[in-house]
C-alpha cells in the first residue's frame, strides 16, 4: 500500500503516559505554597520595574502551579532562588516581547523553508521539535532566535495535560550549516535560565566531524543535568524513544511521510496553537483566573481538540534578512 503524504502537523496522541513526577514532600509543599503567597501577596509588583509592574493576565497564567514546581527542582528546592529565577524570568518575558513583538507575522520569515518544525510526539507524549540547519534560509539575526523560541512555546501549546517537556530532534545531513558560537550561547543561556524542565531529550544524528567538535565546544556551557540528556545518532524507534507513527520517515525511521509545505503547514500550526490556548484560557479563568492554578486542571477536560480558530490569512514571506 503507498504510504500517504501529510503537510500538517499532528493533533497530540490520547493513549501516551506523561512522565510522572515523585509525591512531593511536606517541606516542598510548604515551599511551593510560600511562592505563591509571594506572587499573590496583596500589591505585588516585579520587583525594578516603576510603572506596569502588575502581573499581567498572560503572567498569571504562566505563573501556574507546575511552573511554580519546575523553578523549585531546577533551583534544587531553594525557596529564595527560586523566586528571584521566577521573577528574573516573567521580565525576560516581557523584554523578549513574547506577548506582543515574537508573534507569527513577525517570525514567519524564518519558517518558510521549514528549519524548525513541530511534528509527533514521543512515547510519553512530548511534542517533537526538529532543527534542520541545512534548510537555513536567513542570515543570522536576534530575528533567528526569536524564531527559536516562538516554536518552542508553540511546543508548549501542544502539551496535554500531564506533559511539561520536549524532545528536540536535530539533523546535521545535507551539509549542515552551524550557527556561530556566540548565537548558540544566547540560545543556550536563555533555554536553561527559561526554560527550567522543559527539555525531555536532545536527539542529534548525522553528525560529522566539525558538528561534533562545535558540541564539544558549547558543553561546558551546558548545564550537565541538560548534558545527560543528549543522544547522538540513537534509532528513535528502536530505542523506543518514539513510535513509528509519531516520527518522520526522512532520516529517522519512522512511517510519517511529512512534506514540508510552508502554505499548508504554517497556519494549520498556528491555528491550532491558537485554539488550544484560548480555550485553556477560558478554562483558567472559569477556574479563577489566578496565580497557581494547575496546568492539569486547565487542560483536563480538552477531551476533543477545539475547533481551529478563526484567522486571518498570512501572506506567505519571503524576504532572506
Amino acid at each position: 500500500m503507498a504510504s500517504t503524504k501529510i503537510f500538517e502537523p499532528l493533533l497530540p496522541p490520547k493513549d501516551k503516559k506523561p512522565a510522572i513526577h515523585p509525591e512531593l514532600t511536606n517541606d516542598q509543599v510548604k515551599l511551593q505554597e510560600k511562592i505563591q503567597e509571594h506572587f499573590t501577596k496583596d500589591g505585588y509588583t516585579l520587583p525594578g520595574i516603576e510603572s506596569e509592574g502588575q502581573l499581567l493576565e498572560e503572567e498569571k497564567f504562566w505563573l501556574s502551579y507546575e511552573c511554580q514546581l519546575r523553578y523549585l527542582r531546577a533551583t534544587k528546592w531553594k525557596l529564595n532562588d527560586a523566586i528571584k529565577r521566577l521573577e528574573s524570568t516573567l521580565k525576560w518575558r516581557r523584554e523578549f516581547g513574547l506577548y506582543t513583538h515574537v508573534t507569527a507575522e513577525h517570525v514567519e520569515p524564518e519558517a518558510v523553508t521549514g528549519k524548525e518544525i513541530l511534528f509527533g510526539y514521543d512515547v510519553n507524549g512530548r511534542p517533537a521539535f526538529y532543527m534542520i540547519p541545512s534548510r537555513q534560509n536567513t542570515t543570522e539575526s536576534h530575528r533567528q532566535v526569536e524564531f527559536a523560541f516562538f516554536i518552542l512555546e508553540r511546543a508548549i501549546d501542544l502539551m496535554d495535560e500531564g506533559v511539561e517537556s520536549l524532545d528536540l530532534l536535530i539533523n546535521f545531513a545535507d551539509k549542515a550549516k552551524n550557527p556561530s558560537m556566540s548565537t548558540s550561547r544566547t540560545v543556550l543561556s536563555i533555554l536553561q535560565t527559561h526554560y527550567p524542565e522543559r527539555l525531555g531529550k536532545a536527539l542529534v544524528i548525522n553528525v560529522p566531524y566539525l558538528v561534533n567538535l562545535f558540541f564539544k565546544m558549547i558543553t561546558p556551557f551546558i548545564d550537565p543535568v541538560t548534558v545527560q540528556k543528549l543522544k547522538f545518532n540513537p534509532n528513535v524507534v528502536k530505542d523506543n524513544i518514539f513510535a513509528e507513527d509519531q516520527v518522520m520517515k526522512d532520516f529517522w525511521g519512522g512511517n510519517q511521510e511529512f512534506e514540508y509545505q510552508h502554505e499548508k503547514y504554517w497556519p494549520a500550526l498556528i491555528q491550532l496553537c491558537q485554539a488550544r490556548k484560548e480555550k485553556w484560557l477560558e478554562n483558567w479563568r472559569k477556574l479563577g483566573g489566578t496565580v497557581g492554578i494547575q496546568e492539569s486542571a486547565y487542560k483536563r477536560d480538552l477531551q476533543e481538540e477545539p475547533e481551529k480558530a478563526p484567522l486571518e490569512e498570512t501572506p506567505t514571506a519571503t524576504d532572506d534578512a
